[in-house]
């Protein structure tokens, strides 16, 4: 009877234990978190945001027009039910940097400065007096062009890419004469540093496609107010030629191959400056979809502007023209009226530095008396020493 009586607890124990696993199974899905088993997703695009984030576009004039029409755009296509809907992964924007995102005014780009600075300033020791007299030639209305272009590559030669990189940081540390209290590195225009933060926050991926050479605008994006919203990956530029010391010479990569612990050095070659038609080029071969916004200051990029708004873009998309008509707080000289139609005419909407952009820069930044500072090179002829003078 014991026996029976013991046999039949167990079973009763047995069945209440089966009772209680299956009820803990089928409160798993219920219990368990809603994302369980989604697969990982880069930075702000986690999630497919229903409806846009609210833009925190303080540095804008609050009757902005370019301003309300970005604002409209983003919550037309982040409504996940709307007509115009872009999904996250195909909301791309790209945008120039000089004279979109930066200053290209003191007195000209920072590339330019920073070669001036190099051959003249810094270290006059590494480069030739060709290159010199390159830099100290330059003054206003010079020509910002590919042939230009090749004398950065060279007077570069021989620098690693490490060091290249950190003199182009250090070069921002620079004060330049142009404005007051402006280092080199403080030049990015507020209101579009918080575009690109509000187009992040919206689940844009952002890139910033210019003509600087690569590793410069990267240096530069990377302390800068954007350092968060934009990886070196999607940083596309003007691009110098990069070996392995020993095979500068050589016609072909393909000809060595990298081992643990070698270095890569510029060769003082060159490869391709990133204007006009190759920013189009480079966005397709680099990014490999239509972006969906374009930001832009100048001719050499509607190439961009026009790939991005071209009719076959699968998506609705806009581009947006920086118009340097504010010559009070900048050096802008160009005439609104005049400029603003061009661009309308041509399908982008204009934004106008002067009255969209409530500030400018940080607090405490001025223009200056006097926007041209240059500098000249002589060689003494017996010691063959060289001279600098700075000239205004």
């Amino acid at each position: 009877m014991e026996t029976k009586q013991v046999n039949g607890w167990r079973t009763a124990t047995i069945i209440l234990m089966i009772l209680c696993l299956a009820l803990a199974i089928l409160c798993i899905p219920v219990l368990a978190p809603k994302n369980s088993g989604a697969v990982d997703q880069p930075a702000g695009a986690e999630t497919e945001l229903s409806s846009g984030t609210e833009p925190e576009l303080t540095s804008w004039s609050a009757d902005s027009a370019a301003r309300d029409s970005l604002v409209a755009f983003v919550e037309a296509v982040t409504e996940e039910n709307g007509a115009d809907y872009i999904p996250v992964k195909d909301r791309i924007a790209v945008f120039d940097m000089d004279g979109t995102l930066t200053c290209e005014t003191y007195y000209t780009y920072y590339d330019t400065m920073m070669f001036i600075e190099y051959c003249l300033v810094d270290h006059p020791e590494r480069v030739s007096d060709e290159l010199k007299e390159v830099a100290a030639s330059i003054k206003p209305g010079y020509l910002a062009d590919e042939t230009l272009a090749r004398n950065f590559a060279k007077a570069y030669a021989g620098m690693t890419m490490e060091e290249f990189y950190q003199y182009a940081v250090e070069f921002g540390q620079k004060k330049t004469e142009s404005f007051n209290n402006m280092r080199y590195i403080d030049n990015f225009y507020l209101p579009m540093a918080e575009v690109v933060k509000y187009l992040y926050d919206n689940g844009f991926t952002i890139y910033v496609i210019s003509g600087t050479e690569r590793t410069t605008t990267r240096a530069i994006v990377a302390n800068s107010p954007i350092r968060d919203y934009v990886t070196p990956n999607h940083v596309i530029g003007t691009d110098f030629e990069v070996k392995q010391p020993g095979h500068e010479t050589e016609a072909s990569n393909m000809n060595f191959k990298y081992e643990n612990g070698d270095e890569l050095i510029l060769t003082g070659g060159f490869i391709q400056k990133n204007l006009n038609a190759n920013k189009s080029i480079y966005v397709e071969r680099e990014i490999g979809q239509r972006p969906v916004l374009a930001f832009g200051n100048s001719g050499s990029d509607t190439s961009m502007m026009n790939y991005t708004i071209d009719s076959r873009n699968p998506y609705r998309a806009e581009a947006y023209m920086v118009v340097a008509d504010d010559n009070v707080r900048e050096w802008g000289k160009q005439d609104w009226e005049t400029k603003s139609a061009e661009y309308a005419e041509k399908g982008y909407i204009p934004i106008s530095m002067k009255n969209d952009f409530a500030q400018i820069y940080a607090a405490g930044i001025t223009k200056a008396e006097e926007q041209y500072h240059g500098r000249t090179w002589t060689a003494a002829a017996e010691t063959e020493t060289p001279v600098y003078d700075k000239a205004a």
